[in-house]
Parts: structure tokens; sequence; C-alpha cells
């Protein structure tokens, strides 16, 4: 069965706006409904069971991505669990970041005064961080996993490289642009923490993301609140000192609730064969596109592409494509499209006519 029918999209548009916000697969309306009647029942006792539903959400998150339900923490967003990280962090880390990186990753580095230096974003991305880790030895590197604007994905092979030969390097990733487009086992990964918002290629929704820390990041951060007596109150009896920063107060459980959701649907259809389906696509789209000089030559000169792509379109012909019933947006120099599941090589057809009509 096609990806697209899980999914209700009206026939006259073309929906490739998921690196702004993902689509709802149809049955999570089923279930949000369904879910919502039985949490405000009076009689029904769901609302006495959040903590254990966020238990089974991490348990999920564990499962789909590599890693220990102990080390992932649930969050309404990623800006949220990066911004609790850093507060962790020893005050004099010194980070290397991406210039022009997306702005919820580099600005509250710099507006807390950690010391930082960046490196360009380039064709070479992965040589020129080794360059600059080898030469300055940062202490963290912090960096999108895709690029928001050009799309650039980082190659997740040097992400291991890196880590074996700067074993005491942290390293975070932001995955908000790439978790939910192809497997990805975290433990093995080389990060030390990668977050993510629920919202976009994970088709979930505002109000959710989670964040997966390595036991060398679960170490170093919030080590003088570690030493310090925790709360003995019987409610907050399983909850561990990380807990307490990550997830302080109630969790949203309709929104958590449509996060798992979202895993389990992500499973059933197989992560591999999403990849496959996004991979297929992608080499369809880009032969289009280079034929039309419409890329970026950034991410064209590279093998390893995402399911993001800016077209070197004028971002002033964005509302002549919104009147076609093309769901994008303008970023940087161009209009950026992303390729998700619900997305097929008539969706690309039908782009490509507009845009050779405009």
């Amino acid at each position: 069965m096609p990806f697209k029918t899980h999914f209700d999209i009206p026939d006259h548009l073309i929906y490739i706006n998921t690196p702004g916000n993902g689509l709802m697969p149809r049955s999570h309306y089923h279930w949000r409904s369904e879910r919502e009647a039985s949490f405000f029942a009076p009689e029904g006792n769901l609302r006495d069971l959040q903590p254990q539903f966020i238990q089974h959400v991490r348990q999920d998150i564990a499962a789909c991505f590599g890693t220990d339900s102990k080390r992932v923490y649930c969050t309404p967003n990623f800006s949220f669990g990066f911004n609790v990280l850093l507060e962790g962090l020893p005050k004099n880390s010194r980070f290397l970041i991406i210039e022009g990186d997306y702005p919820s990753l580099n600005y509250p580095i710099i507006s807390r005064g950690f010391a930082y230096q960046t490196v360009e974003i380039s064709e070479r991305i992965e040589e020129d961080l080794w360059h600059k880790i080898e030469t300055d030895a940062p202490d963290v590197l912090a960096i999108s996993m895709v690029q928001y604007i050009s799309g650039l994905k980082i190659d997740l092979s040097f992400i291991k490289k890196l880590k074996a030969a700067f074993p005491n390097l942290l390293i975070i990733g932001d995955g908000t642009q790439f978790i939910g487009t192809e497997p990805f086992d975290f433990d093995s990964s080389g990060f030390d923490a990668v977050g993510t918002s629920g919202y976009k290629w994970l088709m979930a929704g505002f109000g959710n993301g989670f964040i997966m820390l390595s036991s060398a990041m679960e170490h170093t951060i919030y080590q003088d609140a570690k030493k310090k007596q925790r709360p003995q109150e019987t409610m907050w009896i399983n909850k561990t000192i990380l807990h307490t920063y990550f997830e302080p107060g109630h969790q949203d459980t309709l929104s958590h609730g449509t996060l798992q959701q979202s895993l389990l649907f992500l499973q059933r259809l197989g992560l591999q064969h999403v990849k496959t389906h996004l991979d297929s696509l992608r080499a369809y789209a880009y032969g289009l596109f280079k034929e039309r000089q419409l890329l970026l030559p950034i991410a064209a000169n590279r093998d390893i592409k995402s399911s993001i792509i800016n077209l070197q379109i004028n971002p002033d012909l964005y509302p002549k494509l919104t009147e076609k019933g093309v769901c994008c947006f303008p970023r940087g120099t161009g209009i950026r499209i992303g390729l998700h599941l619900y997305n097929d090589t008539t969706d690309i057809d039908r782009l490509i006519h507009i845009v050779d009509h405009l």
C-alpha cells in the first residue's frame, strides 16, 4: 500500500513543507479523538496514569532509536531539551558550531556566554570540522544533523569516526530535520546527545519531542546538583536529578501520546522502507531539478543528500506557488521544499510543471 494512502491530502495540494510542519496520518486523528474522550470522562483514570504513560513513551522512543529508556527524556520540543542540557554543562565549556545553523541551536550557546568558534557551511563541512577540532580542541561540537536552509546532511559515518578519534569531545546533534526519515541507532552513532521536536518529520504535531543522552553526557551535566539532596516526597521517588530538569512538572499525555503513535506508525511501515522510498524519490527529484539548474551547489555536489531541497527560485514567487497549491516556504536564496513518505513522483511532476510555467 502506498504510504500516501495513510494521509488525507486534498488533490489540489502538493504538500512539500515538512521542514516547516509535517502532516499527521489519518490514524492519529482517530486516536486523539478517542484519547480525549477517555481522558476527560469523569469516571476514567487516565488522568492519574500520567507517569506510567510517559514511561511507556520513553520506552518506545528507546526501542525505535536504539538506546536505553533511562537515558531518554520527553520534552515539549527540541529547544527546551537543548536549553536544559546547556544549563547543565560546565560554564567553561568551549563550543564549535556551524555558522548560520538553526538559531535555536546557535543562539542559546552564544547568549549564555560560552566560548565558541564557528565553521562555515561548505561542501567540505566534515573535513573543515575535523581540522578545527584537531587544531583547537573544543569541548563540545553542536550541529544540526540536517541544515534547515540548504538541506546539507552531515555524514553520519563521519560522526562515528570523529568520536573514535576524539573520545572526550561531546557531540550534540539537533535531529529535528532528520529523525523520522531513516533508521537511527543512537547508542552506536557517536553522538552524546540528540534531541528533536516531533512536529516535522515525526509527524506528531506540536508540544512533543525528546532528547537522548549518552552515559558520558549524563555523567558530565549537573554535577553540582547531583551532590545535593534530592526531594524525598513519595511522588518523586522514581525521579532522578536529571528528570527534575528535563521533565519538570506534568507532561501532556495527548501530545506525547501522539508522538508515540507516530513511532508505532513508522515502525509498522519500517523506517528502512521509508528510507528506501525517500532515496528513490530524491534521486528522481534531483535529476529533474539538476536539469533545470535549480539546485544549490552545496547540495548538488555532495553524494549524501537529505530530504530538504532549496530550489533556486526567486523567493518573491512564493505567493504564486501557494496560489497553485504548492505548500513550501521561502528560505535563504530560494524556495525550500521537503520530500517525505506522503510524497511521490506525481508530486514532483506536478511541481516541475508549475515551476516551468512560472
